[in-house]
């Protein structure tokens, strides 16, 4: 097996990942700037508008040709709404891991949609991608996201400390609680 990113449209759950738009500028700027979202994650650099958010866009492009990364816009399948996100992140292709991270704007909240996209990239990136691990890190105290991890088959493995900045600072820096599962594992808890 071939190990690559190659942007694919992928689908279930009456959902559909496919790779961001530069026209998707204003939800990912909702997004990245919901109060939710910025409890449990700090950018390195701060997007706080829409040139942030083009520049962010370009990056993610950038990614993907240098096989960085993974992203993917998460929308609703009949009606094209974009939902939120899910990606994978620091690649290590010789030892054919990755992380992932992801979010749901506050309509799609309570809708399982993240559960539902996790389990999309997670199949995509054993399957087709090559990986056979990928890790899933979020701040400790953030339950939902745990929860998440826990549905979607990712087992915890303990606490980093430090690995993560605090919510909206660059000089401080707070745990981060890991998850990972690998292609051998069983798939998500129905």
């Amino acid at each position: 097996m071939k190990l690559q990113l190659i942007p694919a449209d992928l689908r279930g759950h009456g959902l559909r990942l496919r790779v961001w738009r530069d026209n998707d500028v204003e939800p990912l700027l909702r997004g990245v700037t919901d109060p939710e979202y910025l409890r449990w994650n700090t950018h390195n650099a701060p997007v706080e508008d829409e040139a942030a958010v083009a520049e962010l866009l370009r990056l993610r492009a950038l990614g993907w040709a240098r096989g960085e990364f993974a992203t993917y816009c998460v929308t609703d399948e009949s009606s094209g709404e974009v939902l939120g996100h899910v990606g994978l992140n620091s690649v290590d292709w010789p030892l054919r891991c990755a992380r992932v991270g992801y979010w749901t704007l506050p309509e799609a909240r309570g809708r399982g949609v993240a559960g539902h996209a996790l389990e999309l990239i997670t199949r995509w990136a054993f399957d087709t991608v090559g990986l056979h691990r990928v890790e899933l890190g979020h701040a400790v105290g953030h339950h939902v996201s745990c929860r998440v991890a826990e549905r979607c088959g990712y087992r915890a493995e303990g606490t980093l400390r430090g690995a993560m900045f605090e919510a909206g600072r660059r000089d401080a820096f707070r745990d981060l609680h890991l998850h990972a599962r690998l292609a051998t594992d069983g798939g998500a808890r129905e």
